[in-house]
Order: C-alpha cells, then sequence, then structure tokens
C-alpha cells in the first residue's frame, strides 16, 4: 500500500543529474547493477519522463535567429512588417511587407532587397543618432506609388536580445486598405445601405463631390443627399 501511495505522486528525473553522478561508486558492479534494476522497476509513465529532453529555452529558427511564436504573431498582422540591419540587409519580413515592398519597386527590384523609398526614411532615422542620441524616436513618412496605391510607414529602433547590432523595425500601412476597412466598420455601425457604402469609402479617400458623382455616375446633388443622411445616422449611433 505505501508503494502505491508513492507512485502515484508525480515524479521527474533529470537524466543529466544521473549521468553526472560520481563515478567512484557506479564504477562498482554492484552499484551499477542496483542501478539498472532500479530504472527497470520505474513505471513506463516515470520512465518516459525521465527520458524527455529539457526546453527550457524557446525554440529559434536557425536560419533568421527569431524564435518562431514571434514569427507567427507577425505573420498575422494585416501591416507590413520589415527588420532589417544599419546595412540595408533584410533580418526577416512577414508576407504582407514581402507584397508591398514588391508594390512600391513595382517589381523592378530583386526579393528580399529593400526599395529605395523605404530606404530613405531608415536613412533618416539613422541619421538622427547624431543629434538625439539614443532617444526612442518614430518617423512616420507616406510613400505613394500611384493615386490607388498610398502606403503610411513608420521607422522605429529596435532592440534584440539575440544580438547586440541595432536592427530597425519598419510597418507599412496600405492607406486604401485601411480606409476601405474603416468604411465597412462605419457602415456597419451606422446602418447605411449599400449605395451610402459606396458613397461613404470614396468620401473617406478624400474624393471630392464631383469625383464620388463621377465614380457612382451619378449627380452631385445625390451625392450630398447620401452624404446628409449618412451624417444624420452617424449623429442618432453617437447620440445613443
Amino acid at each position: 500500500m505505501t508503494n502505491q501511495k508513492l507512485l502515484t505522486k508525480p515524479i521527474c528525473i533529470d537524466v543529466n543529474q544521473v549521468a553526472a553522478s560520481s563515478t567512484s561508486e557506479l564504477h562498482k558492479p554492484d552499484k551499477k547493477l542496483d542501478s539498472v534494476k532500479h530504472y527497470l522497476s520505474l513505471p513506463q509513465s516515470i520512465k518516459a519522463e525521465a527520458t524527455k529532453p529539457e526546453s527550457s529555452k524557446p525554440e529559434l529558427d536557425s536560419e533568421e535567429g527569431l524564435p518562431l511564436l514571434l514569427k507567427a504573431i507577425i505573420e498575422g498582422f494585416v501591416d507590413g512588417v520589415l527588420i532589417l540591419n544599419t546595412n540595408k540587409k533584410l533580418f526577416h519580413a512577414n508576407e504582407s511587407g514581402r507584397r508591398m515592398c514588391s508594390q512600391i519597386s513595382q517589381g523592378k527590384s530583386p526579393i528580399n532587397s529593400i526599395p529605395q523609398a523605404i530606404w530613405r526614411v531608415c536613412e533618416s532615422l539613422i541619421d538622427s543618432r547624431e543629434l538625439f542620441g539614443d532617444r526612442k524616436l518614430i518617423l512616420e513618412a507616406e510613400i505613394n506609388v500611384d493615386k490607388s496605391v498610398k502606403f503610411r510607414v513608420r521607422v522605429r529602433w529596435l532592440t534584440l536580445e539575440l544580438s547586440r547590432d541595432p536592427y530597425l523595425l519598419f510597418t507599412l500601412e496600405d492607406k486604401h486598405q485601411s480606409t476601405k476597412n474603416s468604411a465597412i466598420t462605419d457602415a456597419i455601425k451606422y446602418g447605411l445601405s449599400h449605395r451610402e457604402k459606396e458613397v461613404w469609402l470614396l468620401k473617406k479617400a478624400n474624393f471630392t463631390y464631383e469625383e464620388i458623382a463621377q465614380q457612382l455616375c451619378i449627380s452631385i446633388n445625390t451625392v450630398k443627399k447620401h452624404l446628409k443622411n449618412i451624417y444624420a445616422k452617424q449623429k442618432e449611433v453617437m447620440q445613443y
């Protein structure tokens, strides 16, 4: 009965400590035999626990040096994320970041290279060290590819425990997509109709009344009427 109670308690055996035991005792035949008998007498569950490798450190990606969990989180971002060093070498980029870099370079730059428009913003942060030293700065800029493709970009310093060298954390936000997402959220929040949603999307994208009318093939007065209804719904929700 006593043995059964003891075995129900969790038991952990450190294989490394066993291996590091004093050889002055294990070299004797009777000690070795006793150790083997003791191990064989243990339940199977305890043997499995004893042979389990240690995993105190997070699993690292040997190719890029980032923890796999951090990489998975970055990949889930809608915004583009780039991590690069001061020598213009790309350390890591998520899928959105690679796609946006391709849009900015318009396919003219090699894969995994940094578009010049992005690097100019990074150079501004690097040059600012002479004036501001180690102060935590965030530089923000806009990169316009054409009227329908615009990016809001931010760059800041990033310190990684895996390296002593400083890195640059660069984020890219697709302004058109962000505006579209915001307009969809407003349409649900304010209960807008399909046509009102179309008008609101163009209005949030800074289109003029004339441009909205041309895009939707309606009159300017109709545009104003839709916007008046949208503002009324917006005010009603805010008051509520």
